[in-house]
């Protein structure tokens, strides 16, 4: 038997087709009006609480319900401006619909991510549709915005629609960050995440600066010299490693580069194994597994090292790997690669278990076969390139609530920031917060300059 099976067009181009597309189909007009009248527009409603960017659920839904989609969009929008990317992937089981008060007698809650999905997308596919947002007066004030994910595109959208002028620098050819970069997809599929900036992008004001990485093509110094304000929404660069040794292998790769690969290309070019083993129980895990099944692999098997309860991913999403075919395989951590001739044939794994909240060999070794093998044990913030100037908490940016970090004229947010959910809703929710932040303080210096030059009038 060849291990050394790692290859592309496994399949057809009707089965490429199929398994890339769309995997939730949005509603159509008749079914959202149905599914909006089952709202009870709660007043003081748990289901916008629960919403960590708060958009105004009960308003929106009732906007559908009167067939309103522009107004529907623009109570989303005002609130998270990346509400159609949040109604794609943001867990919405555990968040807003999780305190529906419908779940109280139905065990059903109102399906408020996909209403949400079909406003604002049926918003933009209206060639004809006026700017929802009409940018201030400009203030002559220049803001760098470093990292063009989703804290960064909240950041300079909530800044230019104040008047401010805003440099977006990334270090990738395309923005979007991890919402072009990092999700399954069939998430995203029909260039969505392309679409949503290109609207972001039309409030005017806003300036793309591409394949400018910060460290190497720029400096934060430098942008502290040339701008009134920086913000940093450098996500998380550095993968972790699996504490082995990990040789220099075709097959064995992290997980979020395969997951970038298939973002940017036909998965019919995309390699893949026959049989696939990914390391990791997280989000990243489960799109990197399913998707390495929907290439062809015939045998996936994710592999944590706790057990079920503490697997990252949501059951929604576990459940997703099960009926797409993944085996998911707890209490088992990593103990080498092995190879032969410089190709991979799989990895050793040692059974674990709990001893008094320690986690402990139990003596059992066991072995998976694989030409592929994805690590997908999550990932850090690599902080050389902001240097010592910023204070740090748990290895990432320390912040105030608003994202203001140790340095003056800087701010924070995103999975860089400290202590948040590294969920795409919060991004937006922290990039929305520091730009109403840095608007504070850029107009208090204003004004501060102001009464100083009459004072000395």
């Amino acid at each position: 038997m060849d291990l050394a099976d790692l290859k592309s067009g496994r399949l057809t181009p009707d089965d490429y087709a199929r398994n890339f597309a769309d995997a939730h189909p949005p509603l159509n007009r008749t079914q959202a009006l149905i599914e909006a009248e089952r709202c009870y527009y709660c007043y003081d409603a748990p289901c916008q609480t629960a919403c960590p960017t708060g958009i105004d659920i009960p308003t929106f839904i009732q906007r559908v319900a009167q067939d309103n989609v522009r107004g529907a969009a623009e109570a989303i929008l005002t609130a998270n401006p990346l509400g159609g990317m949040c109604a794609r992937v943001c867990p919405t089981e555990v968040l807003c619909e999780q305190a529906c008060v419908r779940n109280t007698n139905e065990s059903k809650p109102v399906e408020i991510g996909l209403l949400q999905r079909f406003a604002v997308e049926g918003h933009f596919a209206n060639p004809g549709a006026r700017q929802l947002f009409e940018r201030a007066q400009p203030t002559g004030k220049r803001v760098a915005v470093v990292g063009a994910g989703p804290a960064g595109l909240a950041a300079a959208h909530g800044l230019a629609w104040r008047g401010h002028d805003v440099a977006l620098f990334d270090a990738a050819p395309k923005l979007g960050g991890l919402n072009e970069y990092g999700l399954a997809t069939y998430k995203v599929a029909g260039g969505f995440a392309q679409k949503e900036i290109d609207w972001l992008l039309s409030i005017g004001g806003i300036t793309p600066k591409l394949n400018c990485r910060l460290g190497r093509d720029i400096t934060l110094d430098g942008l502290l010299a040339e701008y009134d304000a920086v913000f940093l929404g450098l996500g998380l660069a550095g993968v972790n490693a699996l504490g082995i040794a990990e040789p220099e292998l075709p097959g064995l790769r992290n997980a979020v580069d395969f997951i970038a690969e298939l973002r940017q290309n036909a998965p019919e070019i995309v390699p893949v194994g026959r049989k696939v083993v990914v390391i990791g129980g997280g989000m990243t895990a489960v799109d990197a597994a399913v998707q390495s099944r929907l290439l062809g692999a015939e045998q996936v098997t994710m592999v944590y090292r706790r057990g079920p309860d503490g697997l990252s991913a949501s059951t929604h999403e576990q459940h997703w790997a099960q009926t797409n075919g993944v085996t998911i395989r707890c209490w088992a951590r990593p103990l080498g690669v092995e190879a032969q001739g410089g190709v991979l044939r799989g990895m050793r794994f040692a059974a674990t278990r709990l001893d008094g909240g320690k986690l402990v060999d139990t003596g059992e070794q066991f072995f998976i076969e694989a030409d592929l093998v994805l690590r997908a044990i999550g990932q850090s913030f690599v902080a050389e390139p902001i240097g010592t100037a910023i204070a740090l908490e748990g290895g990432r940016i320390k912040t105030d609530e608003d994202g203001q970090t140790s340095l003056a004229r800087v701010w924070a947010g995103g999975d860089c920031r400290h202590g948040g959910r590294d969920l795409t809703v919060e991004a937006v929710e922290h990039g929305k917060r520091a730009a109403v932040s840095i608007d504070r303080a850029l107009g208090l210096a204003t004004a501060r300059h102001l009464d100083k030059e009459a004072t000395h009038g």
